[in-house]
């Protein structure tokens, strides 16, 4: 660069004095102007290299950002992905030692049920001998009635949603509906899979709460909700699902299926003072398990999250749990921050990323969201879709992933799954137990 200036400076003097002395021996003109006329040439020149040259750096420096720029997304994606990898390592370990101890515990939990089953059969056949005989020719035989006990214990009841359950019920009746929901364990769990595209191969599932009645109704989480929140309920109800969904995860861990779940949390679980430092023990107790788990806040709730709810959202973040945005109302993200920030998921509607609604309101074009997200490590997933016609438009927009009534509607967790969490590991024996003591209670039930 040095000796190229250099090179200018001298041509243009040159050129400068060639021109005076062309103009003071062939035009006759007085050294004295052709002096000035140099000058005034030679400044020219040099003014018009400068400019010249500024524009060759502000290129050259233009071109050295925008490598800069796409150098530091590549190493973010890049970075995300070592954390995955290493998190997953830490956890082989977990994992390995769960599938190893999984046959004796699917056994010892068989045989508890087998013991129950026994008992109530022997109190079944005492009651029939206690009964005279022509009450008992018209008994149910025990072994039929602890099998349709067993099966109403593991089985969900396939039921429809009713219409309006709340009709006529004030706030505080449907919040004390909840408050008994809650203390008697009737916040059920559904959940909804998400699949890749276009494999349909599913990925992840998202847990729904459903609120059972007494009846056996199932009312959907839009028809109570507002009222649980009204009523200061929302971060109990969290903590209920938080508890099953990571016993559902360890759950599918245990079977080596690289499935993970979705679970929409609230603004009000990250400022109570009392449910989520102990959820946050909880979690951190289970931090093996973070990656499969997508935390999910709504774009709404998440834009409007106080400094406090922040630095809590924040504390998640660094035990490893990803965060997932929904229920988007518009497409103006940042990309980076949303990174920084720990969301590792977006789910757009459908009908939104396919300009389908009347304004979209973004920066970004919908076409290009799934590629700029991915360049910071954000994963897109198009939520509610309702038909093939809609997976087909989907796939020009390079979305690696899809959620709708096509797939599957939500459905009900067989109680089977959440039992052995919340019953029968309780009275189960622990992992520790010999073939000796399996012996005596083989022994005991014979």
């Amino acid at each position: 660069m040095r000796i190229r200036s250099i090179f200018i400076l001298v041509c243009t003097a040159l050129i400068a004095a060639s021109i005076g002395a062309a103009l003071h021996y062939a035009a006759g003109v007085r050294i004295s102007e052709a002096a000035y006329i140099s000058l005034a040439i030679l400044f020219m020149l040099m003014t018009c290299e400068v400019i010249s040259s500024r524009g060759r750096d502000r290129a050259e420096l233009t071109d050295r950002f925008e490598e800069l720029s796409r150098a530091s997304s590549d190493l973010a994606r890049e970075l995300g992905t070592i954390g995955r990898r290493v998190t997953a390592l830490e956890t082989a370990s977990t994992a390995e030692l769960k599938s190893l101890t999984a046959p004796l515990t699917r056994e010892i939990t068989e045989l508890a049920d087998l013991v129950e089953d026994l008992a109530e059969s022997v109190a079944v056949h005492d009651a029939l001998i206690a009964m005279p005989r022509q009450q008992e020719a018209i008994s149910v035989p025990p072994f039929s009635v602890s099998k349709l006990e067993t099966e109403q214990k593991f089985m969900f009841a396939s039921v429809s949603p009713p219409s309006g359950p709340f009709d006529g019920r004030s706030e505080m009746e449907i919040a004390a509906i909840i408050r008994q929901a809650l203390a008697e364990d009737r916040i059920d769990l559904f959940m909804q899979p998400i699949v890749t595209l276009p494999q349909r191969k599913v990925r992840f599932y998202e847990a729904l709460s459903r609120l059972r009645m007494t009846d056996g109704k199932i009312v959907e989480a839009k028809e109570f909700i507002p009222a649980a929140r009204t009523a200061g309920l929302i971060p109990q109800i969290d903590q209920k699902l938080v508890l099953r969904c990571v016993h559902i995860v360890r759950r599918l861990a245990i079977k080596n299926r690289d499935v993970g779940l979705f679970l929409n949390l609230a603004s009000e679980t990250l400022r109570d003072g009392h449910i989520f430092p102990e959820l946050l023990g909880y979690l951190d107790a289970n931090r093996a398990v973070a990656p499969s788990l997508v935390l999910e806040f709504a774009q709404a709730a998440f834009r409007a999250l106080s400094p406090s709810e922040q630095i809590n959202l924040a504390l998640l973040v660094e035990r490893g749990f990803p965060i997932s945005l929904d229920r988007l109302e518009d497409l103006k993200l940042d990309p980076r921050t949303l990174s920084e920030r720990g969301i590792r998921f977006i789910k757009v509607p459908a009908e939104l990323l396919l300009k389908r609604v009347n304004e979209t309101a973004g920066q970004i074009h919908p076409a290009d969201l799934a590629d700029l997200l991915a360049r910071f490590g954000i994963d897109l997933v198009a939520e509610r879709i309702e038909n093939d016609a809609v997976v087909v438009d989907l796939l020009d927009f390079d979305v690696c992933f899809g959620q709708g009534f096509l797939f599957s509607p939500p459905r009900p967790v067989r109680a089977e799954i959440l039992q052995p969490d919340e019953a029968a590991e309780r009275r189960a024996p622990p992992l520790a137990m010999g073939a000796s003591t399996l012996a005596q209670i083989v022994h005991k039930i014979s």
